[in-house]
């Protein structure tokens, strides 16, 4: 008997929802509920700079608008439910990743990492070269003297295969497509793949669904969790939702962001149904609670490829 699936919403607090954000959390929303399972809200607010409570207070008050509720986490859940005060937990995971040896310190700039020469991941992240994977402990003091350090893994030259639940089976190769990746900033800020990979085991999420820009993380936290050892949740990455230029909507731009579209005068099932429709849950928009969704829900319904917003992506909720 397969366990109870425990998915989640992990939004990023930086800015107000957009329709991308709506529609991941939909369909995360939707796949663990359909199942009898629990979804948990996670407030991933690692970087300070751009992350705000009162920001993870109005991402709650839009999740609950349209009708997607959670069974652990959020505000009510208090401090373990917020990355920011989770450090702890990340320092411990970094200490048992030194004392296999994986880790060293990484003294490039910035500049030197986003090189126009330098190759670059799927996801637009620089390549590392391994500039500082071979430096002498003389070396690396010389150079802590002027610059505090970042801490990368040295990866093996090794292939990871894993089948999506929706996108299917794909592979990438660590050294090649990903090289020596940063799980601690320059500043103390820890980095996203190792924070999701110790977040998800502890809180127990068995179910991961996020967009497709992310599909190319997987190999490296089922990397880390093997290395920690720590199991690996199913994931389905979903088609991205993408402005006429190609371009993905943003929080910093005000994409179709939920502010205004609420301002507007836009329901909740006016958006659902969108929603649900552009996923390929529905034929055409209706107007629909998240709930009524329920019965359509399937994932060889959900559509794998990216959907481009041409003209007023709104449009047909008016005519309808």
């Amino acid at each position: 008997m397969s366990a109870p699936v425990v998915g989640r919403f992990a939004p990023s607090p930086s800015g107000r929802m957009h329709l991308g954000n709506a529609f991941s959390a939909l369909l995360a929303w939707l796949s663990a509920r359909s199942a009898g399972g629990e979804i948990v809200l996670r407030q991933e607010d690692l970087d300070p700079g751009r992350c705000r409570r009162e920001y993870a207070l109005q991402l709650e008050d839009d999740l609950r608008w349209l009708g997607l509720d959670w069974d652990r986490g959020g505000s009510a859940g208090g401090a373990d439910y917020f990355q920011s005060c989770r450090t702890e937990r990340y320092a411990r995971a970094l200490a048992e990743l030194e004392r296999q040896g994986l880790l060293y310190p990484c003294f490039c700039s910035r500049d030197a990492l986003h090189a126009a020469s330098a190759p670059h991941a799927s996801d637009g992240t620089p390549i590392y070269s391994g500039a500082c994977r071979g430096l002498t402990p003389e070396e690396r003091a010389e150079r802590a003297r002027t610059r505090r350090p970042a801490i990368r893994v040295r990866v093996p030259d090794v292939e990871i295969a894993f089948t999506d639940g929706l996108q299917g089976d794909c592979r990438e190769s660590l050294a090649r497509d990903c090289g020596d990746f940063i799980l601690r900033r320059s500043d103390g800020v820890y980095a996203y793949q190792l924070a999701v990979v110790v977040d998800d085991a502890e809180m127990g999420i068995n179910q991961v669904v996020r967009g497709r820009d992310l599909l190319s993380s997987t190999p490296r936290q089922r990397w880390l969790q093997d290395r920690l050892g720590l199991p690996h949740p199913d994931c389905f990455h979903i088609p991205l939702l993408l402005a006429p230029d190609g371009r993905r909507l943003a929080k910093r731009e005000r994409d179709l962001d939920l502010g205004a579209l609420r301002a507007a005068g836009r329901t909740p099932e006016e958006l659902c149904g969108l929603l649900a429709c552009w996923a390929g849950l529905l034929a055409r928009p209706e107007r629909v609670a998240a709930r009524e969704l329920l019965p359509h829900f399937s994932w060889d319904r959900v559509r794998r490829e990216d959907i481009v917003l041409h003209g007023d992506p709104l449009a047909p909720l008016e005519a309808g």
